[in-house]
């Protein structure tokens, strides 16, 4: 059994509770915890949002549990469940959660929707690691206070500094922003939360961080950021192309975020 209700969907709740018990069955005594980050555990995670876990184990992985885990994790986005095709995480060793000098290192990752599990180390973030520490939701195991770093805010700052600056570079390396509607929000959704972050030393939700750029940002963009928070009921769909203007304002905002970091 996992925690009664970890999220405010039946359906996602149900497939949580199919992962843990099975990673539970296939590591046996190796299964330390599982848990929730990202938007589940920071807040205003809705339909559109993927749900983030991190299922820690005491030891490496033996190959005979890693093979059942590849298994199992090609197995679940054939469910007919939506969630089913909307878990991402990773598998980690506890002790790399002790401290942040662990901090990139590839851990065993399924992307959502994808049905084969890779070494990346996409999850082992300083977001991940902040939300996993400050308000990881437990599917079951001990508090993530008692055993993970605390992620400071002189780290985060640091952190959001750097990736501001290539944010448009490596933005472009996965998806196009004048192709796709999603990804001009995506960048205005994200560029917010990093100066959200900067200015803070703090991680927020998606939605926390556009009230707050609205008030606390220059108002020329309050038109641009509105227009992101009321696109996020219409998703990702492939086929939607956003406008040129916001395209060409987004581009504006980029340079905006850079030069605000600068100064900070």
């Amino acid at each position: 059994m996992i925690a009664t209700n970890p999220t405010q969907f039946p359906e996602l709740n149900a497939v949580l509770e199919d992962l843990v018990e099975n990673a539970k069955r296939i590591l046996g005594d190796n299964f330390f915890g599982a848990y929730l980050v990202g938007s589940f555990a920071v807040g205003d995670a809705d339909i559109h949002s993927d749900c983030d876990f991190l299922i820690v184990v005491n030891d490496p992985l033996t190959p005979k549990q890693e093979a059942s885990l590849r298994k199992l994790h090609n197995e679940i986005p054939t469910r007919p469940e939506h969630w089913a095709k909307h878990l991402e995480g990773s598998y980690t060793l506890k002790n790399d959660l002790g401290t942040l000098d662990a901090l990139g290192q590839d851990w065993l990752y399924i992307d959502h929707g994808h049905r084969e599990m890779e070494r990346s180390p996409h999850c082992n973030s300083l977001e991940h690691r902040w939300s996993l520490h400050e308000c990881g939701i437990v599917l079951s195991g001990p508090d993530p206070k008692t055993f993970t770093a605390k992620v400071p805010p002189e780290a985060i700052r640091e952190n959001m500094h750097k990736s501001v600056q290539s944010f448009l570079e490596d933005l472009e390396s996965w998806i196009s922003l004048e192709g796709i509607a999603w990804a001009q929000r995506y960048a205005v959704t994200t560029l917010c939360r990093i100066l959200y972050s900067m200015e803070t030393g703090n991680i927020a939700s998606k939605k926390e961080s556009l009230l707050w750029a609205t008030s606390h940002l220059d108002q020329k963009w309050s038109g641009l950021i509105h227009k992101a928070m009321e696109g996020r009921s219409l998703g990702f769909n492939p086929d939607e192309l956003p406008s040129p203007e916001d395209v060409d304002a987004t581009r504006a905002f980029i340079e905006y975020a850079k030069d605000r970091a600068i100064s900070l």
